[in-house]
């Protein structure tokens, strides 16, 4: 039975995705019997079930020639869902615009649309109710570090 290796399999990851543009948000490697090995990406543009596919294939290949083809795993790459937190700053991007939930690392939370993204963090215009009328304040910067979580905050207009 292969043991797999958690940084090995992030290299092989890493050469099947090769200049795509897309990035590993999260690698897990579960260790039981049928170890199942799931890679969440992302990209600027999200990620396509063509990429997926293309991933998957390239991985599976890297994998069979590292552990050998009789080694048993299961594979899933996938992207993060619409409810997952951002963990990765490259993720905000695609976002601006869009309403985020911030939870911050002094407690507490904020609420609004993203209008930049930097490489130290983000711009967000945070929407207050007072008295039942909602007030958007001006866009305040809010670093990465100070950022404990952030999902993006999905309506159905």
């Amino acid at each position: 039975m292969a043991q797999f290796d958690r940084h090995r399999i992030q290299q092989l990851l890493t050469d099947a995705l090769g200049d795509s543009g897309l990035y590993v948000v999260d690698l897990t490697v579960s260790d039981s019997v049928m170890p199942k090995i799931t890679a969440t990406l992302d990209g600027p543009n999200g990620l396509g079930i063509q990429e997926c596919a293309q991933v998957t294939r390239r991985l599976n290949r890297g994998l069979e020639e590292a552990y050998g083809e009789e080694a048993a795993y299961s594979l899933e790459v996938t992207s993060p869902g619409a409810d997952q937190p951002l963990t990765d700053p490259r993720q905000y991007q695609r976002h601006i615009g869009r309403s985020l939930a911030l939870k911050l690392a002094d407690g507490t939370e904020k609420t609004g649309p993203l209008t930049a993204v930097t490489s130290e963090g983000i711009e967000l215009e945070e929407v207050i109710k007072v008295k039942s009328k909602k007030t958007t304040l001006p866009a305040a910067f809010f670093p990465f570090g100070d950022i404990k979580e952030a999902t993006v905050v999905i309506s159905f207009k």
